[in-house]
């Protein structure tokens, strides 16, 4: 019986004597290992994309507004558009009713343009806040301060601006203290956000935040508000906070009781759920399409394993003949197919690294290999491995000794 080390040192040089056709072997599965590899970082990476970028809230805030924060049915978004707006009173009525809502703040968003002398810039987010917003809102002020109370009650033009304002029109110089004009009035900036960076390609940190009452009387009643509730450290209080807030706004609105809500409430979890759904659909397509590849790649193994039985018939033998047993013969061209799969797996995670740092260092995507990912590469290619090398190595293990010496 052959110790491990002969064994391995005779597959190898099995292997190595046919280097081209060994190479050929393995880039099946390597390639099936890569899709494996980089199919999770995406999904992984996305996953983390969702929960920083697109669901931006906190565990113990939610939002309530007239059209739907997640959804993938657009017949639900046109009937929404239909709604009646969410108003100043409602947000009001909220704020007053509702006792377990600890911090109640209010949103609206407008599509308008910001200029600085001959600088102008387009599609720029004009968003009214309540003065309150800045216990909720995630973001983060890097310079200046957010407005007062005072600030807002007196309906006093003053502005928190996004990075790409702060850059285009200030050219990343000082801006706190200086004057823009946003819908064609003139604000005095306050204060700066920190940089945010794109959201699927789009500029998240084109925007600029101003006080509620402000945004009212420029804008008018001609767009909705989002309700913003935060309830911190209590997820009991944060349900019934919730299910008050629906009973308010159900009343306000007049729905009767088995009518459907017109209004939407959406939180975190409501974000990740509905991007589970959407990758879990994507995840399994290409789990299939990798799974076919490194199928593909075992059966060429094995074929190639029986093209060496054959060609290696008289060897095998020679080693029968010389007391070489039948097992040995076994492990032999069984640990041949296994290290054929693990070079290819070991290529196929390479690979799979190579793209996921790509990712990363070219785009704003978190890819990154988790050491598990690049465990069940290997833990798949052995198995593959393993599975396609049994049938040859029991024909090799199989042949009879004399038969074996008598070949050509």
């Amino acid at each position: 019986m052959l110790v491990p080390s002969d064994m391995l040192r005779l597959s190898l040089d099995a292997l190595t004597g046919h280097r081209l056709r060994s190479a050929l072997t393995t880039l099946g599965l390597a390639m099936g290992v890569a899709t494996l590899i980089t199919v999770v970082t995406l999904i992984q990476g996305a996953n983390v994309y969702v929960e920083t970028k697109i669901a931006n809230l906190g565990t113990d805030v939610f939002q309530v507004a007239r059209t739907p924060f997640a959804t993938t049915d657009f017949e639900v978004v046109m009937k929404a558009l239909k709604y009646k707006h969410i108003t100043n009173e409602d947000y009001l009525a909220v704020r007053e009713q509702c006792a377990d809502c600890r911090m109640v703040g209010a949103t609206a968003a407008a599509s308008t343009h910001a200029k600085l002398g001959t600088e102008e810039l387009t599609d720029v987010n004009l968003i009214g806040q309540t003065q309150n917003m800045e216990d909720i809102d995630t973001r983060t002020i890097e310079g200046g301060r957010y407005f007062s109370p005072v600030e807002e009650q007196r309906n006093t033009r003053v502005c928190i601006i996004g990075t790409t304002i702060r850059d285009r029109l200030f050219a990343g110089g000082e801006a706190i203290g200086k004057t823009v004009r946003l819908a064609s009035q003139e604000f005095t900036v306050i204060g700066y956000y920190e940089k945010f960076g794109s959201v699927l390609g789009q500029d998240a940190d084109n925007y600029a935040v101003i006080p509620m009452s402000v945004f009212l009387q420029i804008q008018g009643a001609r767009f909705s508000q989002t309700i913003n509730v935060r309830v911190p450290g209590d997820a009991a209080a944060f349900d019934r906070a919730q299910d008050r807030v629906r009973q308010i706004l159900r009343s306000r609105r007049h729905i009767a009781p088995r009518q459907d809500d017109d209004f939407f409430v959406g939180t975190k979890d409501a974000y990740i759920s509905l991007w589970g759904q959407i990758s879990g659909a994507f995840f399994a397509v290409f789990i299939l399409v990798s799974a076919i590849s490194a199928l593909v790649g075992g059966i060429v193994i094995m074929n190639v394993m029986l093209v060496s039985v054959t060609e290696r018939t008289k060897e095998i033998g020679v080693r029968r003949a010389v007391g070489a047993a039948a097992n040995d013969i076994l492990r032999q061209f069984l640990t041949e197919s296994v290290l054929q799969c693990l070079a290819g797996g070991t290529v196929g995670i390479a690979i799979g690294f190579i793209c996921a740092e790509l990712l990363r260092r070219f785009t704003a995507f978190p890819a990154a290999v988790k050491w598990q990912v690049a465990l069940l590469g290997v833990v798949l290619s052995s198995a593959i491995g393993l599975f396609f090398g049994i049938y040859p190595a029991r024909r090799a293990a199989m042949l009879d000794p004399v038969e074996a010496l008598r070949s050509e």
